[in-house]
């Protein structure tokens, strides 16, 4: 089986290919500007090129995932696993508005065997956050003490991996897996351990709902998108964040923790 997996430049997509071809599979990295990535394909959404291609993990939009889904079921395609969002909440009023919920339901309207792999919060999120310190001095963020369980982007590379060598034909087929990491942490707690952990010095400035809107606001194209996350994090200050097995299970090892990122990557808060 040709597994692709787009996304080329993303951290995660990096990680599924590099533990597929460890497995010795037959791996193309995709990318729509492939230059610099040795051995990479080039990848147009709009006009996927799938022939000879079994398998896909698959970064999508909802403006794309139609054109996906078509020039799948053409080249044959077996199985996909998408990489898409919690937030999805498929069949919930809170998935209103969301592009991941949209691109589920158009990229599992195809006639192959469809995975979602469903991750919260993303650690590498604190790499913005490294942005705003460098920038300003301060991280600016409303209900900083909500709780969320961010999971390292290793982790979910290795769902996917996991996913994809088992192949379509079993368990796996029209699962949704909710992904993340070991441990709820509210965000005021993630920035004390940047701080510990890097030893970065920076301001926290704890925005209110309006505040937010206008801040993010510009960042976000769907409107409905941002209220529906303002929402989440409002229901989550105070509240431990479940902790999902998927990863003890699928990947066969304990989540990584957000220290462990943060030592993994304190060159970016150089």
């Amino acid at each position: 089986m040709t597994v692709l997996v787009t996304g080329g430049r993303g951290r995660i997509a990096r990680a599924v290919h590099a533990g597929l071809t460890a497995a010795g599979r037959d791996v193309r990295l995709a990318s729509r500007s492939p230059e610099d990535l040795p051995g990479a394909v080039t990848y147009d959404p709009t006009a996927p090129a799938l022939d000879g291609v079994t398998q896909v993990f698959l970064y999508a939009d909802p403006a794309t995932a139609g054109h996906f889904v078509a020039a799948a079921d053409a080249a044959g395609v077996r199985q996909v696993v998408l990489l898409s969002s919690m937030s999805a909440q498929a069949g919930t009023d809170e998935a209103a508005g969301d592009p991941h919920a949209e691109t589920e339901q158009l990229v599992g309207s195809g006639s192959y065997a469809t995975t979602y792999l469903q991750p919260g919060a993303f650690m590498s999120n604190a790499i913005y956050w490294a942005h705003s310190i460098r920038a300003t001095g301060q991280v600016r963020l409303p209900y900083l003490d909500a709780e969320e369980a961010p999971i390292h982007e290793q982790d979910i590379a290795d769902v996917a991996v996991r996913v994809l060598l088992d192949g379509p034909g079993g368990e796996h087929d029209g699962r949704g897996y909710p992904l993340t990491g070991p441990e709820s942490m509210s965000r005021r707690q993630q920035l004390a351990q940047v701080a510990e952990v890097t030893g970065a010095s920076f301001e926290v400035v704890d925005l209110s709902a309006d505040e937010a809107r206008v801040e993010m606001g510009a960042m976000m194209r769907r409107p409905a998108q941002l209220e529906a996350l303002l929402a989440y994090w409002s229901s989550r200050v105070g509240s431990p964040h479940p902790i999902e097995p998927a990863v003890e299970k699928l990947a066969g090892h304990s989540g990584r923790t957000f220290r462990t990122w943060l030592a993994d990557h304190r060159e970016v808060f150089g």
